[in-house]
């Protein structure tokens, strides 16, 4: 009898809402070079909804970008 065994996941460093999609969105931020408060409105835009209230991790993007905005006057 040949069992798979179940695949392990490891939520401190690839949890499944981080690779949805194929690509982790802290790659894409570094690779874009976007810096803190962009950086995460991608997070927040790129999980919506994978982990918790879409509508709250939307809500908290809107939050980053105003505060980018506020900070290039």
């Amino acid at each position: 009898m040949n069992k798979k065994s179940p695949t392990l996941v490891d939520m401190i460093n690839h949890p499944p809402h981080y690779t949805s999609g194929g690509i982790e969105t802290i790659d894409f931020i570094e690779a874009k070079n976007l810096g803190y408060n962009l950086g995460n409105a991608i997070k927040y835009i790129a999980r919506s909804g994978k982990k918790g209230d879409a509508l709250q991790d939307l809500q908290k993007a809107i939050w980053y970008l105003n505060r980018e905005i506020r900070s290039s006057k």
